[in-house]
Formats: structure tokens, C-alpha cells, sequence
């Protein structure tokens, strides 16, 4: 049975290709939803970007029909814009709210395929808003959230694996300085952990090659330094290999506050940036998304302005430059800022950019879309690398979760790849009170 999609503005505005992703169903855009559209494309976020590139789409699709009436889509449904419908609500639901208006449309046409109140009902409303799927259920509508780029975050790769084995491959492993693996078991460079299964402590630690040769690998013979930074957990042992390793071409970290993710991309950048040139320059950007209350407007330059949302960057570099006395690493990051060799940029600056040659971090990746970070991946430029890092269970984007953000969309869809490598960070090492908040509040 063909089923009708009803969208909401926020799925549109959080994937612009989400009208294509209905099957041979039928998709049906309420007219209050063109109009929020309208009233967005003049903004100069990615909102604003979203809606314009949304509105061309519906305008391309005026050539294959009339909207009103319905047009073809590629995988065989229909693309509607619907007109208002005279309200049919309870007198409880306001009329002049845009959501309502949605809710009256879907409320009318399930009563008029007679699904209303029915189990199965041919009529769904799609909306990233959740309020707005408890309104529908109250109607007795089906509601929904839009999933096509949902991952689940209890099975995201998380780089690394235990491995059990008999102690003569791990002595093995240990002469050869390599051990052969079962074909399409592990993914290239992810992180073994190879214990013995006989009760010893026998164990060893290894990288599966990106080379197509189902090999482990050993790790390095000492532990990677960066700018100072010695890796203080086997898991920034691993990210920072990762981090060194020049034939990857993105690496992604993903883990709670405190477990040393921005601190050691940002050791590792200016090891190669500034020391060993092998970088033009080293790009740090993040989302400008206010935690609790907006700052609002600030005054000053682009570098004035960012200083307030980026000071989780500005610490860590004044960390780096002197760790031993705080107000001089304070000046010594200035220095390197004033370098040139280093650039502080919001995500919104980025679009249009071409950068090559370049060490790039995304700092705070959760709270970009998926198509967001599509957009930010696609400026890198020839001998670029692209660090991404972030912690999914600290969201303040409206409308993104934990299985739909940009950074668990991201990982789960380049694991895998010989030019990608992952790590998920589990140790706080940050302070005690850190990790104790991490893993209780």
C-alpha cells in the first residue's frame, strides 16, 4: 500500500534531499511550510542556505508538472504542495500556528483515505519536532521522525577490539612484527587488542593495514609526542598513530568531555603545522551553537567575535604553548595565532572555501547536520587532512540526537574506508570531578 508523507519545515531545513527519500511513496510539503521556507532563505546560516537550495529544488520540480496537482518523482511517488485546509481541529489546537496548520492538513486527508484512528494508517506526519509528533498522536495521526541518515549509536564503530587468541600467535606477532587475518573481519586501521585465551597476561596491541593485505600490524616502537603531549591512555595512543599517520586522509574522535580529544588533535596539528612543516597551515573550526541563553549580537572583528564561542581552543593552545605557567601560554597563543600559520573560523565560514594543504580540525562535529558535514568535508582541498571530533551526548542544536548529528552520521558511514581512521575516547582524563560528572550527570 502506497503511503502519503506529510513533512515538516525542520526536515526539509535538516536534509535538503529528504523529499527523494520516500521510496515510490507520496510526498506531500504543506503551503505554511513554503512559507516558513520563504521567510528563512534570507538568513545567512546554513538555515538560510538549506531553505534556498530546498526552494530551487521545488522550482526544478515545476518542469515535470504542476505542484498543486502532483509530479513525478524518481523512485515513482508524487511530490504535493498542498493548500490550507479549513480547520477541522479541536477547538484546544490554535489555528494561526504554523505546526497546526500542518496537523489540520494530515488530519483531513486520513480522514479522507479513511484511515483515521486506524492502526495502520496511510498518512504519515514527518517532523524532527516532538511536540509536534505528541500533538499528532493526540489526533490519532501517525507521526514520525525523519531517520533516513539515523544511525544507531549502541553499534557505531568504535575503532578498536579485543581480540582473544592462542599466546603463540601473540608470540608470533611479536617476532614476525606482523599476524595474518581472517578476510572481511576487521576493518583497515582499526586497533587490535590481541589477549591470551589460556588466563596469562600475554597480550599485544597492533593496527589493521589500510593496504588491502588483511595483516596486523604493530604499533610504533615508542609512544607518539606532539608538541610535548605523550598519549596518557592506551585509546590516545591509538588516535594520536592515527593522527600522525600522513596516508590517512580524515580521522574521526568521538568521546565525552575531558578524555583529551581537542588537545591532542591540536598537539598533533602544530607538531605538523608549525615544527615540521608538512601542513601550509592548521584551520580550527567549530559550530557557533550557545549553550543556555544566546549572547546575542558582539561587537569587533571576525576574530573578536569568535573569541567568545571559542574558548575551549584558545585554553587548550595557551596549555600548549607553556603548561607550566597559564598567563604566559596566554600571550605564546596570541603569538601563534598572529603567525599566521594557524586560523580560528566558525563552521558558517567555511562554505565556499577551498583549502589545500591544510591540517583541518572540526571541533564539536555533533552539533553539525549530516549535510553539513558534507559541506565542510568537501572544502578540502588537495594534501589536506581533516580531524573531526566531538561528543554526541552534548547536542545543543535543536532538532539533532545522538543518532542523527553530522559527527555519528559521519563515522559510520566512512568506517571501512583505507583513508579513514576512528577512535572512540572512554577514559576521562581531564580531573576527577570531570569524569565523575561525565558518568553520572
Amino acid at each position: 500500500m502506497k503511503k502519503t508523507f506529510i513533512l515538516d519545515t525542520n526536515v526539509l531545513l535538516h536534509d535538503v534531499n529528504s523529499i527523494y527519500a520516500f521510496e515510490d511513496n507520496d510526498v506531500v510539503i504543506p503551503m505554511v511550510v513554503i512559507e516558513e521556507l520563504d521567510n528563512f532563505k534570507s538568513e545567512g546560516d546554513t538555515r538560510g542556505k538549506n531553505a534556498r537550495i530546498v526552494s530551487r529544488e521545488l522550482d526544478a520540480l515545476r518542469e515535470n508538472g504542476r505542484l498543486n496537482e502532483g509530479v513525478k518523482l524518481p523512485k515513482g511517488g508524487t511530490l504535493k504542495i498542498e493548500l490550507d485546509k479549513p480547520n477541522i481541529l479541536p477547538q484546544v489546537f490554535s489555528f494561526n500556528k504554523s505546526d497546526n496548520s500542518i496537523l489540520n492538513i494530515a488530519y483531513t486527508m486520513a480522514k479522507k483515505e479513511g484511515s483515521y484512528k486506524k492502526t495502520q494508517s496511510p498518512v504519515f506526519v514527518v517532523t524532527k519536532d516532538i511536540n509536534m509528533r505528541l500533538k499528532a498522536e493526540a489526533l490519532g495521526l501517525s507521526a514520525q521522525d525523519y531517520t533516513s541518515d539515523k544511525v544507531n549509536y549502541d553499534e557505531l564503530y568504535t575503532g578498536v577490539a579485543e581480540v582473544e587468541v592462542d599466546p603463540g600467535q601473540i608470540d608470533a606477532f611479536y617476532h614476525d612484527k606482523k599476524l595474518a587475518l581472517e578476510k572481511g573481519l576487521y576493518f583497515p586501521n582499526q586497533f587490535l587488542i590481541l589477549k591470551a585465551n589460556d588466563g596469562s597476561k600475554k597480550s599485544a596491541m597492533g593496527r589493521v593495514a589500510n593496504t588491502g593485505e588483511n595483516i596486523l600490524k604493530p604499533l610504533s616502537a615508542q609512544d607518539p609526542v606532539a608538541w610535548g603531549i605523550k598519549p596518557l591512555n592506551k585509546e590516545q595512543r591509538f588516535a594520536m598513530e592515527l593522527l600522525l599517520d600522513d596516508s590517512l586522509d580524515i580521522v574521526t574522535l568521538v568521546g565525552t568531555a575531558g578524555t583529551g580529544k581537542t588537545l591532542i588533535t591540536l598537539a598533533t596539528g602544530l607538531q605538523r603545522t608549525m615544527d615540521e612543516n608538512a601542513y601550509r597551515r592548521m584551520v580550527v573550526c567549530r559550530s557557533i551553537v550557545p549553550v543556555g541563553k544566546d549572547l546575542g549580537f558582539l561587537p569587533g572583528t571576525k576574530e573578536e567575535k569568535l573569541e567568545a564561542w571559542m574558548g575551549a581552543i584558545y585554553d587548550n593552545l595557551a596549555f600548549l604553548a607553556d603548561r607550566k605557567n597559564p598567563d604566559e601560554g596566554e600571550e605564546k597563543a596570541h603569538y601563534l595565532l598572529d603567525s599566521g600559520k594557524i586560523e580560528i573560523a566558525s563552521v558558517t565560514h567555511m562554505r565556499g572555501r577551498s583549502l589545500p594543504g591544510q591540517y583541518m580540525i572540526v571541533d564539536d562535529a555533533q552539533n553539525l547536520t549530516p549535510h553539513e558535514m558534507k559541506t565542510i568535508l568537501t572544502r578540502a582541498g588537495e594534501g589536506t587532512k581533516i580531524v573531526v571530533t566531538g561528543d554526541p551526548y552534548q547536542i545543543d542544536t535543536p532538532y539533532l540526537d545522538i543518532e542523527s548529528n553530522g559527527l555519528t552520521y559521519l563515522v559510520d558511514r566512512l568506517k571501512g574506508q583505507p583513508t579513514h581512521g576512528h577512535i572512540t575516547f572512554t577514559k576521562t582524563e581531564r580531573s576527577r570531578l570531570a569524569d565523575l560528572a561525565s558518568k553520572l550527570l
